[in-house]
């Protein structure tokens, strides 16, 4: 396979861009002189990137990649070297700023600003129920605010309507290993890529949105990385072999792929047998359903390709197949991931060293919120539907059984809904930017049209959303507080502060405590907590047991070790077991895990004669989410300071359209204008790409406003549009959280 730093034609992960003199951005040697160093997490994606802050006075003025670090290994992506210049960027949100009857927002202090939240929430609630109230969070808090954050949310003010962003991007996923093994939990970790005779990567770009990972799959020397990917990324350029399939394809490669493991006998006939449910039905299903010659037609790719890729995962002594975004963003995401479990299952290649189904989370602590946000499931991986671990949990926590929802409320998607329909009159937003990263951003405006009161609660101010809210309050970002990140493979990391936040700004955990003392919950919600290690020492009681188990962590030791694994109990001494179900006993009743049956279905927003084209969207190494941090970042902005439109060149001269031409994106649902055009055979003829990060030409007032039943989690890929020649520019400049 090819090195990523041949591909990109320099090695983008460093560790020295934080010591280089760099006179446009303002640095010299002597003013980077650290008088000290403080080891931290990274806070942009789930890697879990190990770095230390190079501190003089209250300023961090350098950052270094944490040498010999078991993620990261020294090295840091371009994200990660700079990540400390975006701390003293000028549109920190400083002060809480309440809308007054003029319209504007104005400076007010702490006890009105925490005070005005709660009177305005428990008011709204009052008139028109418990759910009336909707709260919205992110991936990128620390795992104490998080668990924080669901006590106050669930038994403070008492609704159910709370979801994180984490559900724009991981709860296919989620739902996917629910369904498949009876939890949450991705099974595998890093290790594996070093390892595994055979990588798969579905949807996953991990040179552009995970880069630091390359190194570990570029140390796999014997390994036969395959890619499949409609376009031709970097990722798919390290490949030993790329899989251009068609657009949401993916269960008909995956189908293809089982037809001829049960065709030529390559199923590990004994072990599906022993710990699955529902093998003979997938065997009746995908031999009479998916023959390879169909599942060469749905996904463009050749009988002979799919039988190749199909026997060499059967037949690898450890196989891996991991994905993200490209499997997750789909109406039929969760079903996707279950299909992936299927083959692992048939296989045998789970729970052990290079054979695991592997999800490559989105943010920086989207694990933290999936184990302690008391959002899709209770602390600990606990089911809201089950009697017993409520039971449990109010022991723990001391309060009656019945105060502990036994469903889940609406999900990220249907609070907006009920909002734009006038059931939610007010919603919390914490630290996540919808009014650039949601899809079908019409509906998302008409939902804060109709709110009565909104929070948004940010370390940036003005983003899109904050210009919406009626009272922000200014938060603390990463390298000014203390906690947890979890990344991708079940990794604590210990994330510390450096510098004290800017004018008033608070921690969100310290904010969220306020606001339990103003509602007279705080005693009964967080008995003795003064400090974030208060909440991860309760978290660690509560996780204790659970598949999830943090209770033989301490921040000590998470820091000495450069993070742990779960499971990671009481009482424990030595390595952790690194991969979950190495005993192939599940997390269901009778330990088995579940074939599912999965048809691959169309995407829903088909092209036609007026909108021929098919829309994907996706990241680039140099931004983050939505900007407001990358965009601060001025060495950041110059690599990649506007969004583009890429375009096949048969497609261009079917459009007399040529590179650096203008272009609008127009869809059945808006237009994006002013976008300049990349001719490229990257993308696949009838197929353009745009990257999702910028405000100023957002992709998301094109994108659709369709979800996964089950997941929730948005179709931001697979967009029919039509592209036209620009008549006129149009942006502005604001950015979000993420």
């Amino acid at each position: 396979m090819k090195s990523l730093a041949r591909i990109l034609g320099f090695d983008t992960l460093g560790d020295s861009y934080a010591y280089r003199d760099d006179p446009v951005l303002g640095y010299t040697s002597a003013r980077r002189s650290a008088e000290r160093w403080v080891k931290s997490t990274c806070g942009y994606c789930s890697v879990g990137c190990g770095l230390e802050l190079g501190v003089r006075g209250r300023e961090i003025v350098a950052v270094k990649g944490w040498d010999k670090h078991p993620v990261s290994l020294g090295k840091l992506c371009p994200k990660g070297l700079s990540e400390h210049q975006m701390i003293s960027a000028p549109n920190r949100a400083k002060y809480p700023l309440l809308r007054g009857r003029g319209g504007k927002l104005a400076h007010v202090g702490w006890d009105e600003a925490i005070g005005t939240l709660v009177d305005r929430f428990t008011a709204v609630q009052k008139q028109n129920g418990p759910g009336a109230l909707g709260v919205i969070s992110t991936g990128q808090l620390l795992t104490e605010e998080f668990y924080a954050l669901g006590k106050l949310i669930q038994l403070g003010f008492g609704t159910r309507n709370y979801c994180g962003n984490t559900t724009l991007c991981m709860a296919s996923a989620v739902s996917g290993y629910k369904r498949s093994f009876g939890s949450d939990g991705p099974p595998g970790a890093y290790e594996d890529f070093r390892v595994a005779d055979v990588t798969l990567l579905i949807g996953a770009n991990i040179a552009d949105n995970h880069p630091i990972l390359c190194q570990h799959v570029e140390a796999n020397k014997a390994g036969f990385l395959i890619v499949a990917d409609p376009r031709v990324t970097k990722t798919a350029m390290m490949a030993s072999l790329h899989l251009p399939l068609k657009p949401r394809s993916d269960i008909a490669l995956l189908n293809g792929m089982a037809h001829v493991l049960f065709r030529e006998g390559l199923v590990r006939e004994d072990f599906a047998a022993a710990h699955a449910n529902g093998l003979e039905e997938l065997r009746s299903f995908i031999l009479a359903r998916y023959p390879v010659e169909r599942a060469a037609a749905l996904t463009g790719l050749s009988a002979e390709t799919i039988a190749d890729v199909a026997r060499r995962y059967g037949r690898a002594r450890a196989g891996m197949i991991a994905w993200t975004m490209g499997v997750n963003h789909s109406t039929q995401g969760a079903e996707t991931v279950s299909a992936i479990a299927n083959l692992s299952l048939l296989t045998g290649h789970i729970g052990r060293p290079g054979a695991s189904p592997f999800s490559i989370t989105g943010q920086c602590n989207a694990m933290g919120t999936r184990e302690a946000g008391f959002t899709s499931s209770l602390p600990g991986y606990r089911k809201f539907e089950k009697k017993e671990d409520r039971e449990e949990l109010a022991a723990l926590w001391g309060i009656e059984p019945a105060r502990i929802p036994d469903a889940r409320g609406l999900a990220y998607p249907d609070i907006i809904n009920a909002a734009a329909d006038g059931e939610v009159r007010a919603m919390w937003i914490i630290a996540t930017n919808p009014a650039v990263s949601y899809p079908n951003q019409e509906q998302l405006r008409r939902a804060f049209r109709s709110l009565d009161f909104l929070v948004v609660q940010d370390g940036f101010h003005p983003t899109p959303t904050s210009e919406y809210a009626h009272l922000v309050l200014p938060a603390a970002i990463w390298g000014e507080k203390e906690g947890t990140f979890t990344n991708s493979e079940r990794r604590a990391g210990k994330v510390n502060s450096a510098v004290p936040p800017p004018g008033e700004a608070r921690s969100d955990f310290d904010i969220f405590l306020a606001v339990a003392d103003r509602l007279g919950r705080r005693d009964e919600l967080f008995p003795g907590w003064f400090k974030p290690v208060d909440a991860f020492n309760e978290w660690r009681r509560v996780s204790r047991g659970r598949l999830c188990d943090y209770s033989g962590m301490t921040y000590e030791t998470i820091e000495a070790e450069g993070g742990l694994q779960w499971p990671y109990s009481d009482g424990f001494h030595g390595s952790p077991a690194s991969r979950l179900y190495s005993t192939a006993r599940f997390q269901f009743e009778d330990g088995r895990a579940r074939l599912f049956t999965v048809d691959c279905e169309p995407f829903p927003d088909q092209p036609d004669d007026v909108f021929p084209m098919i829309l994907n969207t996706g990241r680039t190494v140099e931004h983050w989410h939505t900007r407001t941090k990358t965009a601060q970042v001025a060495i950041l902005e110059r690599m990649a300071p506007n969004a583009w439109l890429e375009m096949n060149s048969s497609d261009a001269r079917a459009l007399t359209l040529s590179s650096h031409d203008r272009v609008d994106i127009v869809s059945r649902r808006g237009r994006v204008r002013d976008v300049e055009l990349r001719v490229t055979e990257i993308t696949a003829p009838g197929q353009v790409f745009m990257p999702f990060h910028f405000f100023e030409t957002n992709g998301n007032e094109v994108t659709q406003d369709a979800f996964d039943p089950i997941s929730r989690e948005p179709n931001f890929k697979q967009c029919a549009v039509r592209v036209e020649r620009s008549a006129r520019k149009q942006g502005n400049t604001l950015h979000g959280t993420d």
